[in-house]
């Protein structure tokens, strides 16, 4: 369910109409539901009976706004750097609510981690883990540690964002963390206090969930028999949503299927949704600039692949819809940006209600890696991001201008 419907085939965000949003902040831009994140977070969040933490993918969408909302709403934050760490902590997010990911983390991230006191760090290499102790150490401070574990369970999604398998570069090869556990517990600086175990993003399927998860759950029945005592198991996010005809499970299902598996293990479970919570909270709207033929109907708007980059990358499906619905005839059409790049599209060889210049056209279920993977390609201001909430509307981004694109260039 989202907030997104038409209302005598004018298109709404919650209360208010999506023209008058595009009147006041120029196209393109993103545009959230507040009621519908809430309610997106609070069915997930509330779904698990079990201890737990719902700590919400920042690199998903990382406005400070949707993050201090979160927050409000109990939640933690998954990082996967340092920015965004900074991000978590200025939105006001409890730092014993943020969990730290990624194969990459420099020693100057792990410092700024160890002294924001968060959570735990989801340790992804020995050589991650020596690091992490030698940063400690000159810190004078213990690392609170988790081992991302990659289980080698195909999550049944698109390759660029599958993350469990062994051939991604994800985690340590599960056959082999023991010996890391039991590595770190000889160090003086590293305290040992979960597992994490992350497969995928997108999935459309509980079952590969509970094949990560009975895997994790004989492991940590392995490290208990070493000795080693696990508080936090973190099974990460992934969970999918409908796109177009996708059929992803609710979280009632996924939770009851995960909790099923978890008796007697007594630990706090920590989350990482992402895409479930704001995917279909957001749009990206834009405008028609002019319509076209040459061989085939082109539809060219104002939002190209630096703002949108999931159709180009993953040949993603996004539904477009019309802010005004009309009656004209439906054509099969392209419908593409001003990126100087034939992959620069929103959609392909799609039937769609024939467009004129000026039209605004809604790029649905873009909360989730839409502006958070926007880029300056081809020298373009980044563009707004504005959160609606009942009858309000606010500014959560500026657009930016021509002089914020070369802030920091010089000449020598």
């Amino acid at each position: 369910m989202n907030h997104f419907q038409y209302k005598n085939d004018v298109l709404f965000c919650e209360e208010v109409p999506v023209a008058e949003v595009a009147a006041a902040v120029g196209t393109p831009f993103y545009l959230y539901s507040a009621a519908t994140l809430t309610r997106h977070f609070q069915a997930f969040d509330s779904a698990f009976s079990l201890p737990h933490i719902t700590c919400f993918a920042v690199k998903s969408c990382s406005n400070i706004a949707l993050l201090n909302l979160f927050g409000k709403l109990g939640g933690g934050a998954d990082i996967v750097s340092g920015g965004e760490l900074f991000r978590a902590l200025k939105a006001g997010v409890d730092p014993k609510k943020i969990v730290y990911s990624g194969v990459g983390k420099s020693e100057a991230e792990l410092r700024f981690a160890l002294q924001s006191n968060i959570l735990m760090l989801n340790v992804e290499s020995h050589q991650e883990l020596e690091t992490l102790q030698e940063v400690a150490s000159s810190l004078g401070v213990t690392a609170p540690v988790s081992f991302r574990v990659n289980p080698d369970v195909d999550p049944k999604t698109h390759a660029y964002i599958s993350t469990g398998m062994a051939k991604n570069k994800f985690g340590i090869p599960i056959q082999d963390a023991l010996n890391s556990y039991v590595t770190a517990r000889q160090m003086s600086n590293i305290k040992i206090v979960g597992v994490s175990c992350h497969i995928g993003s997108q999935l459309t399927d509980v079952s590969p969930f509970v094949e990560s998860l009975q895997k994790v759950k004989s492991f940590v029945e392995r490290l208990r028999q070493e000795g080693i005592t696990i508080s936090y198991l973190d099974l990460g996010g992934g969970v999918g949503i409908r796109y177009s005809d996708e059929e992803p499970p609710l979280p009632a299902a996924y939770a009851a299927a995960l909790e099923r598996e978890m008796q007697g293990l007594d630990c706090s479970l920590v989350f990482e949704p992402g895409r479930v919570i704001v995917g279909n909270a957001g749009i990206l709207v834009t405008k028609v600039l002019y319509t076209k033929e040459g061989g085939k109907k082109f539809v060219i708007v104002d939002a190209g692949m630096n703002d949108l980059a999931r159709p180009s990358l993953y040949d993603a499906y996004h539904a477009i819809k019309p802010v005004v619905r009309t009656n004209s005839e439906e054509e099969t059409v392209d419908v593409v940006g001003p990126i100087c790049e034939s992959g620069d599209f929103l959609c392909r060889g799609r039937k769609m209600p024939a467009y004129t210049r000026g039209d605004l056209l809604a790029v649905m279920s873009a909360g989730a890696y839409g502006f958070s993977m926007s880029s300056n390609y081809n020298s373009r201001p980044r563009v707004p991001e504005v959160l609606v909430d009942g009858s309000n509307f606010h500014i959560i981004r500026k657009r930016e201008d021509y002089e914020s694109l070369i802030a920091g260039e010089l000449i020598p």
